[in-house]
């Protein structure tokens, strides 16, 4: 994140955006205030989304593609030789703070990390942007451009252009690639019984950032989890490469659960998560129980709550805590149960806030014991 003040913005009398400091709060403007649900908590929900691709025609074979649409996996890969592949993804979402620096580097960080996820190296991306270019002053945009660009160099990524369109609602995103060995590949489909998970990043993003729009949190509490977001999942993604990685996914919009049952039901195996080790960012228990739980979280829980077998004792807050639609979250990993505690170590050395959260078991394939 950068060292210098976050600019506000506010409507001045020709009815363009000004940045400014210390203006009054009937003055200022919030970005997050153009859009009705904010980052990946924009998302279609899983099982709508479900619904659209059951119904598409299935696509032509090509055995250069190892990693397509009949799974639910982070990005698309392709051969093109013995030793060489290319991973692509694409994602963008409306604002999910009010900083137009800030949302350009999380949406950006939230892209690139598809490609960590499947264990490759990004490459070059492609600037996605849609804009209300009569109603927001153009700084804005060039600030969102800015963070992004700042994001992309700090992974080592070349942007090499990009589209825009005039729209009603902001959004930004990326369309990446990046290369990987065919042999090297992590899918969210490679999980083993007995493999232990780990998991990078806290939850509770999506009810943290429902509560900056409702002015919930001090502006330290909203500097934490925008830290969170926009921090690349690089690190990790190296780390995790020096050891017996079976599966991998990252933590996004369908929530801890969700993604995790995508891994579950590709792999064919139980997952057990273990509720008290899942880290949650400050006060999400809180925040939820006040009621700023995003609708995107409840769609998550009402898609998942047939496949997860619950403590009887768990409340409703609780259950949907661990579906809470997160942005630029962690990364998921099943890793071999000899590997575990030392990629766990190299993890929390190299600065990652990693923790153990479960294992993978033989036991209810396809499902998740939350205990």
């Amino acid at each position: 994140m950068r060292s210098s003040p976050a600019i506000v913005y506010y409507l001045g009398s020709d009815n363009t955006m000004k940045g400014m400091c210390g203006m009054s709060s009937s003055d200022k403007i919030k970005l997050t205030s153009y859009s009705s649900k904010g980052g990946c908590g924009c998302k279609i929900g899983p099982a709508d989304l479900a619904q659209v691709i059951r119904s598409l025609p299935p696509a032509a074979p090509n055995p250069n593609l190892l990693v397509g649409l009949d799974t639910s996996d982070d990005a698309g890969v392709y051969r093109l030789t013995d030793e060489l592949a290319i991973v692509q993804t694409v994602d963008f979402f409306t604002p999910i703070v009010d900083d137009p620096y800030s949302f350009g580097q999380i949406a950006a960080a939230n892209a690139i990390s598809d490609i960590y996820a499947m264990g490759g190296t990004p490459l070059t991306a492609l600037n996605i942007v849609a804009f209300p270019i009569t109603t927001l002053d153009k700084q804005v945009l060039a600030e969102i451009l800015r963070g992004a660009a700042d994001k992309v160099n700090e992974a080592g990524v070349t942007l090499v252009g990009g589209h825009s369109i005039d729209d009603k609602e902001p959004k930004f995103g990326l369309a990446v690639t990046g290369l990987i060995h065919p042999e090297k590949v992590r899918t969210n489909t490679g999980a083993r019984p007995g493999d232990q998970l780990i998991l990078t990043k806290p939850i509770g993003v999506g009810i943290l950032t429902t509560s900056i729009k409702k002015d919930q949190l001090s502006e330290e509490e909203a500097a934490r989890v925008t830290a969170v977001m926009a921090e690349l999942n690089k690190t990790a993604a190296e780390t995790m490469s020096r050891f017996e990685v079976h599966g991998c996914t990252d933590v996004t919009g369908f929530g801890l659960l969700g993604h995790s049952l995508e891994m579950a039901k590709g792999s064919q195996v139980g997952l057990r998560i273990e509720k008290d080790r899942v880290p949650l960012l400050p006060r999400v228990r809180e925040l939820a129980e006040k009621g700023f739980v995003p609708g995107g979280t409840k769609n998550n829980f009402g898609h998942v709550q047939d496949s997860v077998a619950f403590p009887e004792a768990m409340d409703q807050i609780d259950r949907w805590i661990l579906c809470d639609a997160v942005t630029s979250g962690g990364l998921l990993i099943a890793v071999a149960a000899t590997d575990a505690a030392d990629l766990l170590s190299a993890l929390q050395e190299a600065g990652v806030e990693a923790s153990r959260i479960g294992e993978a078991v033989p036991e209810h394939p396809g499902r998740i014991e939350v205990v």
